[in-house]
């Protein structure tokens, strides 16, 4: 359900070269910036661009119709999860 909904704004500042030079398990991206990230495409974007690792970026104080947010909670580290 991320995908083709709403591009959803997440919780990091966006950087073009970040993933070329950032760590690759569990990416924390920049703590400052001018623009925020946002993730998924939505349903204005073609078919090929609705996919989590589909990203853009805006600045945080502009608003677009086609735009949302996801509620999420770090899982306690003692927490086990069923495959």
């Amino acid at each position: 359900d991320m995908a083709g909904n709403v591009w959803e704004w997440v919780d990091d500042w966006y950087s073009r070269t970040y993933y070329t030079y950032g760590t690759k398990n569990n990416p924390r991206g920049y703590t400052e910036g001018k623009f925020k990230s946002l993730r998924g495409g939505s349903w204005v974007n073609y078919p090929d661009s609705l996919r989590s690792s589909f990203r853009r970026w805006s600045r945080p104080d502009v608003r677009f119709n086609d735009t949302g947010f996801r509620c999420a909670k770090s899982a306690p580290p003692d927490m086990k999860f069923n495959d």
